[in-house]
């Protein structure tokens, strides 16, 4: 089989990786250069603040020096697992007279795809591996087994998420325009079903964060163009018919060459295989992403506060949003290493497989500094994210925090006008 053929490449030589950076810069104010970020100052001192960035720095440059063959060896035996797990599947779900084969080749098919989105696909669009030079595993180059095209999953995730991460009005993903997960969201009668509405998202993932990326929210707020919008409809719709058609159409069409073996229902068996396996992919993704990022004591943070903050107040505006989750190595490997959800917002461009190495590195720093680690059990973390949910279902008695009363209404308004006079200033 070609696609699993091994191919030889030449050896990774030692320090390849010291100069590889993509990571995301602080916020700054364009408008006023002068004022200084209050992140973190509840916690430490600006002297503190930067000694915090420097050591995490140093941990950054050392892991980087570190980088080399077994690495790149680790993310290639990860993607020949990948394949040959979708082989295996393949070949299962064509066999669905004998139910032992076929439920594998669901299981099989389901891990695929749950180990392509998360270890791979997402780790190598955010560049973990482009030192490696090798054009199967650059973050340029990558188009995931995802509705969601990649050009535009990547603006909103590694740049606009990474870089303003959990800052309001300027971080998306802060309940993706459709959940209330903080106390300073306005709240709206829609979330009045948070619950529902989160189950739904996660059944249909994939075609959330695809629509997420087309970003209608910010053409209809006149921040987007109409050539950008419409140049990202035809991306997603590209995607989706691509999508549809290997999973819904290709791959049954095969599978009619067995119908004078199994029967009529061949096809259908093949068809329900690839959605059960969407569906596994969906779900897990969102358990993972959620208890990584909306539970209890993962902080956010308001644009004035965070402009003009030095590298030692994004890391730590970093490590104070995010939450991680404890498991096995099996478990962290299928989560893509985002289980370790605050390494990666700290160093978002290293090799996931490095976040374990770190963590010990960062949890000596956050004793060491008095700082809050966020970590638990999933059946931990995803409970306090369902009590997030329905705790900001409930509509809040503070009139301000109404996002339709006329104090609410009242209170935005002044904000953009003081946006405004001070860019004028």
């Amino acid at each position: 089989m070609p696609l699993l053929k091994r191919r030889k490449h030449a050896p990774i030589e030692r320090l390849s990786a010291s100069e590889h950076n993509q990571a995301p810069v602080p916020l700054v104010d364009a408008y006023d250069p002068n004022r200084k970020s209050t992140v973190g100052l509840d916690f430490m001192t600006y002297e503190q603040l930067e000694e915090f960035g420097r050591e995490l720095d140093t941990v950054r440059q050392r892991v980087l020096d570190d980088l080399g063959q077994e690495d790149a060896d680790y993310i290639r035996r990860v993607m020949r697992l990948q394949k040959w797990l979708e082989v295996f599947g393949r070949i299962g779900i064509f066999l669905p007279i004998f139910p032992p084969a076929f439920i594998a080749g669901v299981i099989c098919l389901s891990l695929s795809k749950i180990i392509e989105n998360m270890e791979i696909g997402h780790n190598v669009m955010h560049g973990q591996y482009d030192w490696m030079n090798d054009p199967m595993i650059n973050g340029l180059r990558y188009e995931w087994d995802n509705v969601a095209p990649s050009q535009d999953w990547k603006h909103g995730h590694n740049y606009i998420h990474h870089t303003y991460t959990n800052v309001h009005g300027m971080d998306r993903d802060i309940g993706y325009g459709l959940l209330r997960i903080d106390k300073d969201q306005p709240w709206y009668p829609n979330h009045r079903f948070n619950l529902p509405l989160a189950f739904t998202l996660m059944l249909f993932f994939q075609w959330g964060v695809m629509y997420h990326g087309i970003e209608l929210d910010e053409y209809l707020g006149g921040k987007m163009s109409k050539e950008e919008f419409v140049a990202r409809k035809k991306r997603a719709y590209a995607k989706v018919r691509r999508q549809v058609f290997k999973d819904y159409v290709a791959y049954p069409l095969i599978a009619c060459a067995a119908i004078p073996f199994v029967g009529w229902w061949a096809p259908v068996a093949v068809i329900g295989a690839n959605l059960v396996a969407n569906l596994a992919r969906n779900v897990w993704t969102f358990l993972v992403i959620f208890c990584g990022h909306f539970p209890a004591g993962a902080e956010t943070f308001q644009e004035e506060d965070a402009q003009n903050e030095t590298r030692g107040q994004w890391y730590l505006r970093q490590l104070l949003g995010s939450a991680n989750i404890s498991g096995s190595k099996p478990f962290h490997v299928l989560t893509g290493n985002l289980s370790y959800q605050i390494e990666h917002h700290l160093f978002p461009d290293i090799p996931a497989r490095r976040y374990d190495e770190v963590s010990h590195d960062v949890q000596r720093l956050v004793e060491k500094y008095g700082l809050r680690y966020n970590t638990g059990r999933l059946s931990k973390q995803l409970g306090s994210v369902v009590r997030q949910l329905g705790a900001y279902s409930k509509k809040p008695s503070d009139p301000y925090k109404v996002g339709r009363s006329p104090e609410s209404k009242a209170l935005r308004r002044a904000k953009r006008e003081a946006m405004k006079a001070h860019q004028a200033a």
